[in-house]
């Protein structure tokens, strides 16, 4: 077994291996960017090296810098983790120039499956079915065109060289194939280093099932049962699950069957997943991922068995702890990606800080794969994912109370967040029944925009109590400051000269009236209504935790303070309140339909007008790109460019005025 090795990759999957390396005794060495350099990773790990800026480009895409740090620090064996260069083939055989292991497969079978073009030929030469599509090595865009109309509409673009969904298009009509094709290289060439894309026929309704399989150098391959993905935002897995509902056993076998004599036509070592499309109970070959999945918690929840650990003795020469007759599934394991993200505005992605992070507890049920503390920050320039909740019991419908059970504990402030989305899925009458496909989040718009709701009575109670504590704490600073502590006028009891004590508490355009009570606590009106609220602050948790009693009941919550806002989490839910202040002046910020702005931070990748070009609506102006992600900014109407102010390679903030559009009268 090794003695060090490093990974070459960040955040969640770097302190999985660690974890699991740290386990076996293993001493490891962390790499990162100057965007990481206070990252968890880079803390669990024995010691770290600095391999660029933060641009992934110029760092977790810099093989020859990975090798050196690898060969600088003493690593005998380097694990790629999934993404950045875990599929390719020349990062590969640059670790063995070195005298370097790679923990995944050779090169060759990189090569051969690691291109799904290349993976697609090898699957039509074996007989196994694949989806109609057009994975030649002609990369024109008229080659293209031309393959996707003799295909038939709706087609889709898929990045050649990796997964994720990233440089990943729908394409429902011809005349949107250009500019999609553009977006799909753009992203592909940012996520992988590669802009190659191939076009297949895009079925309407079909469940996205993989196999896991594992190979050794002994020439021992088996396959540790499938997961079912197929719940899917951007062409990204959201909710994976294992076993997948409602699969039968015979198709089961065909697919691990397959899944295994693909390995075996390429010489395959290591973790590997073979993807196949379900629809109308047929399969076709999909693709081939050569490294770790990013859901394969769940496969190690059902089988009881350490898949890194896995990696890491098939990497050192061992033969594979266990041959096929002796795995069993057990129970039913569910996993949820929480991203800071929203779901609202088509997922694009939240930057910022995460001021607030409470968890719920690890326990055999309930497993969390994280890579974020509180108060990190979710920068533009990787993937935006906070955790992995992977929760199991002995059958799905158990997995799914984990879930929801699980995600009501879970809090997070500070960034926009798909929690609530998670919860909603979790408690849809149409996740419980199984059989979901991948058009599922489509088909229930409502998940992704929840109506708003009235803030409950005991928030507004826990909100109010909070405000009047602040207030009193700031008062009695300040009067301890001031010449004469003692001074009535100096306390905020509400105290009025002849007449009984009363102050207002704002909270977004709720008005409460608070009166102190003899007993201690607070009674408060608002319309017809009244309580009486008491309580304070928890000791083990003094900047958040907050014990409430609202009329007798009593509960404890957890609160994030900002200077103008108040966020109570109860529930599983977060309210956000805002604090307005009577006394300062209205806003009177005009907002000019005419302005395009940046609608997150984001780097400028292309322009494609000019100052006093004519444009009409639905046209595309610029493309953005944040955490590997291709976002297009289109005329919200007829018009011409006014202005122009931005350039490619600038860096944008959020609300930056990008474009200045006059309409057309």
């Amino acid at each position: 077994m090794f003695r060090k090795i490093l990974i070459a990759n960040r955040g969640e999957i770097a302190c999985r291996v660690m974890r699991t390396a740290q386990r076996l005794g293993i001493a490891t060495i962390a790499v990162y960017s100057d965007a990481d350099a206070d990252a968890l990773h880079v803390a669990m790990a024995d010691a770290a090296w600095r391999i660029g800026p933060a641009p992934a480009r110029q760092s977790y895409l810099d093989a020859a810098a990975i090798v050196a740090a690898a060969v600088a620090s003493g690593a005998e064996a380097v694990h790629p983790g999934y993404g950045f260069l875990s599929e390719n083939a020349d990062f590969a055989a640059a670790c063995a120039e070195a005298g370097l292991v790679f923990i995944g497969p050779p090169p060759a079978a990189i090569r051969a499956m690691g291109s799904k073009a290349a993976a697609k030929t090898l699957m039509q030469q074996a007989g196994v079915p694949l989806v109609p599509g057009y994975h030649g090595a002609a990369q024109d865009a008229a080659t293209l065109a031309a393959a996707a109309a003799k295909i038939g509409y709706p087609v889709l673009i898929k990045a050649s060289a990796g997964g994720g969904g990233k440089g990943m298009r729908i394409v429902e009509r011809a005349e949107n194939f250009a500019a999609a094709l553009a977006g799909a290289r753009g992203e592909a060439a940012s996520a992988f280093g590669d802009d190659r894309v191939l076009i297949e026929k895009y079925l309407t309704r079909p469940r996205h099932i993989e196999i896991q399989l594992f190979a050794d150098s002994h020439g021992g391959v088996l396959h540790l049962f499938e997961r079912d993905c197929s719940i899917q935002r951007r062409h990204q897995k959201v909710i994976e699950e294992a076993p997948a509902p409602g699969l039968a056993p015979a198709m089961r076998a065909a697919m691990g069957e397959a899944a295994v004599a693909a390995a075996r036509a390429v010489g395959y070592i290591g973790a590997g997943t073979v993807e196949f499309i379900v629809e109308d109970g047929a399969f076709y070959f999909m693709e081939m991922n050569t490294r770790l999945q990013v859901e394969h918690a769940v496969s190690e929840m059902i089988t009881g068995q350490d898949l890194v650990e896995w990696q890491l003795r098939v990497a050192a020469g061992e033969a594979l702890p266990l041959d096929q007759s002796a795995l069993r599934m057990r129970g039913h394991a569910i996993e949820a990606r929480l991203y800071a993200e929203d779901p609202a505005r088509d997922f694009l992605p939240s930057i910022g800080t995460l001021r607030h992070l409470r968890e719920p507890a690890v326990s055999a049920h309930v497993r969390i794969d994280t890579g974020v503390r509180a108060g990190d920050r979710i920068g533009i320039h990787y993937d935006p994912m906070i955790a992995k909740l992977i929760v199991w019991d002995a059958d799905r419908a158990g997995a799914i109370r984990r879930l929801a059970s699980a995600l009501a504990q879970y809090e997070i402030g500070g960034l926009r967040n798909n929690l609530a989305l998670l919860r909603a899925i979790a408690a849809h009458p149409g996740f419980a029944a199984g059989g979901v496909d991948t058009g599922f989040l489509a088909r229930h718009p409502a998940l992704l925009t929840p109506p708003e709701a009235a803030v409950p009575r005991f928030v507004l109670g826990a909100a109010a109590l909070i405000v009047l504590t602040l207030r009193a704490e700031a008062a009695a600073r300040a009067a301890a400051a001031s010449a004469d502590p003692h001074n009535p006028w100096a306390g905020s009891d509400g105290w009025r000269l002849n007449l009984p004590a009363m102050q207002s508490v704002w909270l977004g355009e709720t008005i409460l009236t608070a009166s102190p009570l003899a007993a201690g606590g607070w009674r408060l009106s608002h319309a017809a209504d009244a309580m009486e609220i008491g309580g304070g602050r928890l000791s083990s948790d003094a900047d958040t935790a907050w014990r409430v009693r609202v009329d007798g009941a009593q509960r404890t919550v957890s609160a994030l303070i900002e200077p103008a806002a108040l966020e109570v989490f109860m529930d599983g839910e977060a309210w956000r309140l805002r604090l307005p202040d009577p006394l300062a002046p209205g806003d009177e910020r005009i907002t000019d339909g005419g302005r395009i702005c940046a609608p997150i931070p984001a780097t400028v990748r292309r322009v494609l007008v000019a100052a006093g070009d004519a444009v009409t609506r639905g046209q595309a102006l610029l493309v953005l790109e944040a955490m590997k992600m291709e976002l297009t900014l289109t005329a919200p109407t007829d018009g011409t460019i006014a202005a122009l102010r931005a350039v490619v390679g600038q860096l944008v903030s959020e609300g930056e005025e990008l474009v200045e559009l006059e309409a057309v009268a």
